[in-house]
């Protein structure tokens, strides 16, 4: 395993600072998914940023668990997928 490094990521608008094992532009990825499914809640009505964020993160792991039902993704990846989600949501909501 690799030595956990520090990416800088700006997700809604907020930077962030993650120490991941993680490629930084698969994390960039991520955050770049999270803030599009963010911006069509936004468009579909929701105005508070937290909720919306909230209704998203809802959404992806709903998205997660039925693809680990169908057997579409091995389990220590969506594991690792939903860890690195968990941390850029934990990081998005904290208070600056």
């Amino acid at each position: 395993m690799s030595e956990p490094a520090r990416v800088e990521l700006t997700l809604l608008g907020q930077t962030l600072t993650i120490r991941t094992e993680a490629a930084p532009d698969y994390l960039r990825t991520l955050a770049k998914y999270l803030e599009d499914r963010v911006a069509q809640l936004t468009r579909s009505g929701v105005k508070e940023p937290g909720t919306a964020l909230t209704l998203a993160a809802l959404d992806i792991a709903d998205e997660l668990f039925q693809a680990r039902e169908a057997g579409g993704r091995d389990r220590g990846d969506a594991d690792r997928r939903l860890g690195a989600l968990i941390a850029l949501l934990e990081q998005a909501v904290r208070e600056p």
